[in-house]
């Protein structure tokens, strides 16, 4: 609930007035206290509904969004500012962002009942935050290293934008293509083709197999392409709703992408590089090796990959060592990855291994993508270019055996 409050502060002696989000009007009154304010009018917000809806419809931030907060907390942090004044100026930076506004007001005042800014951080429900970083956070304050893990998550979560970034520039063409060609086919299927129907058709002339096939699938498309477009729709939606709610699904789904040629490399590729990234980042942080390795394996996407990294950590917990415990899911993960990880534990420089292994990743990424690409483009262009060959000729056919049956 948002409450809207005014009254004196305590600390200035001005006037005070404002809101803030609590869970009943006490929970509020305690806020406003924990914040030296004298207050003389608090009530529930008379916000509209609307509003209301997009305030607690949980929110989230952008990679670049939350590597910039990040950034400017630690250079806060970094000149000697206290953590709750660093909050405090951050919201200086956000005053037409009325969900960030909403958050940092939620984390001040959690800061200032005494909470730690990790317990800040895990309470307030406005944005939604990695596991992996709320972590981070929370080791980091046991270590007194909130400043440098600040701007090494900062760092990683650029890097990973700008990955993301290119993975999507560079399907912009590829996709332009697909939805072009799909266009061009149903305005072929579905205005064309029964244009020329009509002509065969007032010629009672017999159709050849091919053509009679062309028209049939052009008047299914003409009369169904609600349903289908539905139909596609729909389960899509499921789709999504199986991979988000059914582990079990999305592990099988996660097992099959691995398992695709060339599309699978890529998606493995990724995975390992950004666990290497993010346990090199961890352990220069200060992170315990063994909790860096489970930090790290929880912001894997593949639900396959994450289980082995997850199990490959309580084997380092009884004992082991990672490449050792890697090494039984060797059909999972590349031999060259845990080598490189065994030869870094020998020479105890494993961080510095894993984040060369991650940048070599990344680099063999966009190799790999570039590639696939020049391979579905001319794949596109082949198959659009057999499926309009194949209409034209089958609407050919019929004027050819005119003209031939005419000659005779």
């Amino acid at each position: 609930m948002i409450f809207k409050y005014s009254g004196i502060d305590k600390r200035t002696g001005k006037k005070a007035r404002g809101k803030l989000e609590a869970t009943n009007l006490n929970d509020a009154k305690a806020r406003l206290k924990a914040k030296n304010i004298i207050y003389n009018k608090v009530s529930e917000s008379s916000e509209s509904i609307f509003s209301k809806i997009e305030l607690f419809r949980v929110g989230k931030l952008t990679n670049l969004e939350l590597a910039n907060f990040s950034t400017n907390l630690a250079i806060y942090l970094r000149s000697g500012v206290a953590l709750i004044n660093a909050i405090k100026l951050s919201k200086t930076l956000y005053e037409g962002d009325k969900k960030l506004l909403y958050f940092l007001n939620s984390i001040e005042t959690s800061l200032e009942e005494g909470k730690s800014f990790y317990q800040s951080l895990e309470t307030q429900k406005i944005i939604a935050l990695p596991s992996f970083y709320k972590q981070s956070i929370k080791v980091s304050e046991d270590g007194g290293l909130l400043p440098q893990i600040l701007i090494e998550l900062a760092r990683y979560v650029k890097e990973q934008d700008e990955i993301n970034r290119q993975v999507s520039n560079a399907f912009i063409y590829p996709t332009f293509i697909m939805i072009v060609s799909v266009l061009m086919i149903s305005f072929m299927l579905t205005v064309v083709v029964p244009k020329i129907t009509s002509i065969f058709e007032s010629l009672s002339q017999e159709l050849p197999k091919i053509t009679t096939f062309v028209i049939s699938t052009g008047e299914f498309f003409a009369s169904y392409w609600v349903l289908m477009v539905g139909t596609i729709f729909t389960i899509a939606t499921i789709f999504q709703l199986f991979l988000k709610f059914n582990k079990q699904f999305k592990y099988n789904v996660d097992t099959i992408i691995l398992k695709i040629p060339l599309f699978g490399k890529i998606a493995k590729s990724a995975e390992l590089g950004r666990f290497a990234y993010m346990t090199s980042t961890l352990i220069k942080s200060g992170v315990p090796f063994i909790q860096a390795i489970k930090l790290a394996s929880d912001i894997m996407n593949n639900s396959l990959l994450k289980k082995k990294f997850e199990e490959a950590a309580d084997r380092v917990v009884e004992g082991g060592k990672l490449s050792n415990a890697l090494m039984k899911d060797v059909k999972y993960i590349d031999k060259a990855f845990i080598q490189a990880i065994a030869l870094g534990e020998e020479t105890s420089e494993v961080a510095n291994v894993l984040e060369n292994l991650a940048q070599l990743y990344f680099e063999n990424n966009k190799e790999k993508i570039n590639v696939l690409l020049s391979l579905i483009e001319p794949t596109i262009m082949l198959l659009v270019g057999g499926v309009i060959g194949f209409i034209v000729t089958a609407m050919l056919l019929p004027i050819f055996s005119m003209n031939l049956s005419g000659g005779m």
